[in-house]
């Protein structure tokens, strides 16, 4: 957006007036009312960006560089018993390192900007026997396995006769425990 603004400048520096300069970068006359303005009374320094919005960050980037580094040394060479970050340990590593505190639920933002991504541990039993498991799947679950049409036909409808989960459209009388009224 500021270079179609500087560009707008380097067109009223030339002379066009503020209709050509609209239709030329495809915006509003107004947009272009408020450049040339803004133009006359500051030059090109009036149309650059505000910059960035919001609060300063609290860490300049060698800082983050230094939080990045520490945090693919993993969470063991910083004292932790497992090798498992969470936003708590993360949040005590960046104190540590740079002496800003920053609440654990707000560490994601700052994980986010270094590229990092929530990433989740499998849970899986301790005493899990992968062999055993594919021994049992090769030998016993193909023993275990159903094969199609054992049942003979049948019909995912419930309108159908040959359907399973309703009684057959041939029975006469009453359906399922309705009373009569």
């Amino acid at each position: 957006m500021e270079a179609r603004r500087l560009h707008a400048a380097r067109l009223f520096a030339r002379g066009e007036s503020q209709v050509a300069v609209a239709k030329a970068l495809g915006v509003t006359r107004v947009s272009a009312h408020h450049w040339y303005h803004a133009w006359k009374a500051h030059g090109r320094a009036g149309l650059k960006g505000a910059g960035r919005a919001g609060r300063k960050p609290r860490l300049d980037a060698a800082q983050l560089a230094e939080v990045e580094r520490a945090l693919r040394q993993g969470p063991r060479a910083h004292g932790f018993s497992t090798d498992l970050w969470t936003l708590p340990r993360v949040a005590a590593v960046i104190e540590q390192l740079t002496r800003v505190r920053h609440h654990p639920g707000h560490v994601w933002r700052l994980l986010r900007r270094l590229g990092w991504s929530l990433q989740r541990p499998t849970r899986r039993a301790r005493e899990r026997n992968e062999r055993a498991i594919e021994t049992w799947k090769t030998r016993r679950g193909l023993q275990l396995k159903k094969t199609p049409g054992a049942a003979g036909p049948g019909s995912s409808s419930r309108t159908k006769v040959a359907s399973r989960s309703s009684p057959s459209s041939a029975e006469r009388g009453r359906r399922g425990g309705k009373r009569p009224s």
